[in-house]
């Protein structure tokens, strides 16, 4: 990212960017505003072409620094957007055109809202002249995003486009990350335009007060069953590496909260788990017997308390202490004994200073829970071993995964009970490597492959997903194979949308109802788009299947046939009071 206040000339010349152009091409808007997303950081820009930003097209056929990224889908390509600010810790950048394309991208855009991570949403709209007429394809981004942006701007002058994409980053990135979303009228953009100034953007910073930790530091020098949950915006490698030796010194026991799983290595003494859906009962156990609990950046909503039940509202049981940048999330449902407005990599880099007491009284505890998690980690007895002829075995194949990938491949998925696999079974080692939607968006694990092969074309990336869950986002293959990226899918095939029906057989056993799928041969299907597919039909061609994905050229599928009973970890549709996958809608 630009350092903010260095002069605009001296960004341009480090970026490589060339602003001269032939005689015979006017300068336009759509330049300016391609080399000020330069100039704020941006490498990426996914989108689907629409004639209303013609003119920005034009800017990126001039750039060098810029990589646009052609998509299939409004809603996938801003689902990549947001997949490659986790990954590169960049505020993403999607470009969409008006009306149905806008509509289209919210799905993405609702995922980066929900997980707090900076998105830049740029959108060609109607020229200026006809605002008020009911143009075509007319849409009120003010209304459609109400609740759901940061901030939503429509830019009227070309000459204010540079200020208005610096003041789209800032938003974006400070206090609680987040969408912002751009109108850029078609005249705005294509009118001729000098060269215009470019200003780099910054973050507002957050910092804990030498107050703060001391308080905290008193509270630890009394508790007796302190825990702490990591999650949130802002995590990086250096993050995680301090937070790790805070855990260490204090022998604290440390939770990551829904999909944070790599925000703390899996294999230090003092992990104890991921507090998700199917959440480990001992876990559980041990968050309604803390003290003191820390919450480091992690969202309170209703997964991470697990509906109130874990950590009460308006009043918790424990002494709450939540660290967050923003500082309307803090006691905003839960009373807070001691709140803390910081960013992340601010309150890590404090816990050096603080002391762990000479006695901790709560060392017993961590090493409970510590075992509790490592024996939640193995599948169980009843699993097929990997030279099994019966079908896929979920916990099986996400052993595997852990065991052999390398400690940097990422993983994505989207949602489902397909993911509750990977949640329990695998190890996260890395920062980075775990590309999950917090908001419980399915379609999301192939898009955030592409991303993140797309910033670390040189890991291996492994995209998990349910058979309905890949069908929400299945036209984006083409865009992986359209930039031949070699990522490997492996596809839950039960022939369900199996957390529904997981819920329909308990709540109305035998009465099954709209939760039934037929599904195309994915193997055939990833043929047809150019990649390599293949159907795995039992445990003994996992493996072997797998290595040759690896090995692929570029996108590989492996359709993965799995036990419809085996619906989730530890429990069986059967067991849930289920009369027979036959049964009729």
């Amino acid at each position: 990212m630009a350092a903010p206040g260095a002069p605009a000339a001296v960004f341009i010349g480090a970026l490589g960017l060339d602003t001269s152009r032939p005689a015979d091409i006017v300068r336009h808007g759509g330049h300016g505003l391609i080399e000020q997303l330069a100039i704020c950081g941006t490498r990426t820009i996914f989108l689907v072409p629409g004639e209303s930003f013609l003119a920005a097209l034009d800017g990126l056929h001039d750039s060098d620094s810029i990589d646009s990224i052609i998509c299939r889908h409004e809603g996938a390509a801003a689902m990549m957007a947001q997949a490659s600010a986790r990954v590169t810790g960049q505020p993403g950048v999607v470009f969409v055109t008006r009306g149905p394309g806008i509509a289209n991208a919210v799905s993405g855009i609702f995922v980066a809202q929900q997980d707090e991570t900076p998105l830049v949403v740029l959108v060609g709209l109607p020229p200026t002249h006809l605002e008020g007429l009911k143009p075509f394809q007319d849409i009120d981004l003010s209304a459609l995003f109400s609740g759901l942006a940061k901030s939503t701007a429509i830019v009227r002058r070309t000459a204010d486009i540079p200020a208005a994409i610096t003041r789209a980053f800032h938003l974006a990135a400070s206090g609680r990350p987040g969408p912002v979303v751009v109108g850029l009228p078609e005249d705005v953009l294509k009118a001729p335009a000098d060269e215009l100034p470019l200003n780099p953007f910054g973050v507002a910073e957050t910092a804990p007060s030498p107050h703060s930790m001391t308080s905290l530091e008193a509270l630890l020098e009394t508790a007796q069953s302190p825990l702490m949950i990591v999650g949130g915006p802002g995590w990086n490698a250096h993050v995680k590496t301090q937070v790790e030796a805070f855990a260490q010194r204090f022998d604290i026991p440390v939770a990551t909260s829904f999909r944070c799983q790599d925000y703390f290595d899996n294999r230090h003494p003092s992990y104890i788990g991921h507090i998700g859906f199917g959440l480990d009962k001992k876990l559980a156990a041990g968050l309604r017997i803390a003290d003191i609990v820390i919450v480091a950046g992690a969202p309170l909503g209703e997964v991470t308390t697990a509906a109130n039940t874990l950590i009460a509202a308006p009043v918790p049981r424990q002494k709450l202490v939540h660290i967050h940048p923003d500082a309307n999330e803090i006691g905003n449902v839960h009373a807070t004994r001691l709140g803390i407005v910081s960013n992340a990599a601010a309150f890590a880099g404090a816990l050096g200073f603080i002391e762990p007491p000479a006695h901790k009284p709560w060392t017993a505890l961590r090493r409970d829970l510590r075992a509790a998690y490592e024996a939640s980690l193995r599948p169980p007895a009843s699993a097929a071993p990997l030279n099994a002829d019966g079908p896929a075995d979920l916990a099986r194949v996400i052993q595997h995964l852990s065991d052999t990938l390398p400690e940097t491949a990422i993983l994505t998925n989207g949602a489902g009970n397909y993911s509750q696999f990977l949640h329990r079974h695998f190890a996260f080692k890395t920062f980075g490597t775990s590309l999950g939607p917090a908001s419980g968006s399915m379609g999301y694990g192939l898009p955030a492959a592409i991303a993140a092969k797309l910033a670390y074309p040189g890991r291996t990336v492994v995209c998990l997903a349910g058979d309905g869950c890949l069908m929400m986002t299945l036209p984006d293959l083409a865009t992986a194979v359209q930039y031949g990226l070699n990522i490997v899918i492996l596809v839950a095939n039960n022939g369900l949308y199996g957390t529904i029906r997981m819920h329909q057989e308990s709540a109305y056993p035998g009465r099954v109802s709209g939760t039934k799928l037929i599904n195309p041969d994915f193997a055939s299907l990833a043929r047809s788009f150019g990649a390599t597919g293949e159907r795995v039909e039992t445990m003994t061609g996992f493996a072997p299947a797998f290595e040759r994905a690896c090995r692929a050229t570029g996108p590989a599928l492996l359709d993965l046939i799995v036990d419809p009973d085996a619906i989730a970890p530890g429990k069986t549709l059967s067991g849930l009071g289920k009369m027979g996958l036959a049964d009729a809608d």
